[in-house]
């Protein structure tokens, strides 16, 4: 019997086994999955709450729920993976072996590792983030009651989990205020280490727009050194320092600490894998798959869904001793929330940058690209159903794995090379 191992539940993890159990023969495959609680949380609906649009309680399943039968699941935290022994040794002892092994622990916000940050004098009381529960709770019930004053919209550093949410914090905490007729009384300013709002230059260039419309001071280049707890200001590398009276914080993204413990990560615990089939560079018999790998591609739910996607048919042909065929190319489409009622939708990949046009259909969409409209935040809140119902369970979502160029306007140029962006 072989065995297939894979490590998380979340969101990768979960699809991965909905679609592989379907593919290999249960005489023939043992799949287990392992992680440390029974707890998935919709991470996108943790962006919403703290303005009042989510529950906490819905937001949160049993993972078993989504897990299809003849799947063995193992709760345990995960101490260290031998991939020279092909197996994995869990922190109360117990070992299992595999014979190939998919790594989908995600990636996880890390406040311990910028100097004061989670110091227990401002974190979760004037310093929050939202990419935990926890975090999204605290930060709901700061804003119920917060008097108003300076909001610093901070990322500490890329890549981080889902790009474009602390963009959609600011725009969503400006229209808050502004619903509240308080919002005079505070003060945006948007603190990023890039150059500009977003990392795609088109998308820049319009995220950075809608930043100047919306009053929300914009700081690029800030590399912060360190946290000052006394005076609740953020200090860069090169001396800056933003003062903040309420702090909403994307911490330092990291791996899990057992892959770095396994020396299969990088400096931030992420697996090298080859960008296209998710195939260790280092060990045959492993995948790292969603945020867990180093794929230079956006840590986002549509990622792991379209990459997995293809992940499914390439691990068949791989076992069987075939070539994978289906290389992946970086998709991404990701809904912005801008405030309002509205939002915004982009499609992007490796090589093309977001572009205008219509989604999903060609010239008829009904959703517009790069462009606002009250249908694509309509689009964000119904995706909260097609996540439990749909993608988790690996069935049928009319959305192409590959990037289609099909109904986009303009061409891009990238790395220096123009890149055929359809018509």
């Amino acid at each position: 019997m072989n065995k297939l191992l894979v490590l998380g539940g979340g969101t990768a993890g979960t699809m991965v086994v909905n679609k592989l159990r379907k593919k290999l023969k249960k005489t023939e495959w043992l799949i287990t999955l392992i992680d440390k609680d029974n707890r998935h949380i919709y991470q996108p609906g943790l962006l919403l709450m703290p303005f009042g649009v989510y529950k906490a309680e819905e937001l949160v399943k049993e993972r078993d729920h989504f897990f299809p039968a003849g799947i063995e699941y193992i709760t345990g935290d995960v101490s260290v993976i031998r991939p020279d022994a092909s197996e994995v040794i869990l922190e109360d002892g117990r070992i299992f072996k595999y014979d190939q092994l998919v790594i989908a622990t995600g990636t996880t916000p890390r406040p311990d590792q910028t100097p004061g940050l989670d110091d227990e004098a401002i974190w979760h009381k004037s310093a929050f983030d939202f990419y935990t529960l926890e975090g999204s709770v605290a930060l709901r019930d700061a804003l119920a009651k917060w008097p108003g004053g300076r909001m610093v919209v901070h990322i500490t550093e890329m890549p981080i989990k889902c790009p474009v949410a602390p963009l959609e914090f600011a725009f969503l905490a400006d229209a808050y205020f502004t619903e509240k007729k308080m919002r005079d009384k505070v003060e945006i300013i948007y603190v990023t280490p890039l150059e500009g709002a977003f990392t795609k230059p088109a998308c820049s260039r319009a995220l950075g727009a809608m930043l100047v419309d919306r009053k929300i001071a914009l700081e690029p280049d800030f590399m912060i050194e360190r946290v000052d707890v006394e005076s609740k200001t953020l200090i860069s590398m090169d001396e800056r320092e933003i003062p903040f009276d309420l702090l909403v914080t994307v911490p330092l993204n990291m791996g899990a600490d057992f892959i770095g413990k396994s020396g299969l990560g990088d400096d931030l615990n992420y697996v090298p894998v080859d960008k296209q089939n998710f195939l260790s560079k280092k060990y045959p018999n492993i995948f790292a798959l969603g945020d867990a790998s180093d794929i230079p591609a956006s840590k986002a739910g549509s990622v792991a869904h379209f990459a997995i996607d293809l992940f499914a048919e390439n691990f068949v042909e791989y076992v069987q001793g075939r070539e994978m065929k289906h290389n992946f190319d970086g998709h991404a489409n990701c809904f912005i929330e801008s405030g309002n009622g509205k939002g915004l939708l982009i499609d992007f990949n490796y090589t093309t940058e977001p572009l205008p046009g219509m989604f999903p259909i060609p010239v008829i969409g009904p959703m517009p690209l790069l462009k606002e409209s009250r249908l694509n935040h309509m689009g964000k809140l119904a995706f909260r159903w097609i996540y439990w119902n749909l993608l988790l369970k690996g069935r049928w979502i009319p959305i192409p794995a590959l990037m289609s160029m099909k109904g986009k306007r303009a061409a891009v140029v990238v790395e220096g090379e123009k890149v055929n962006a359809g018509h």
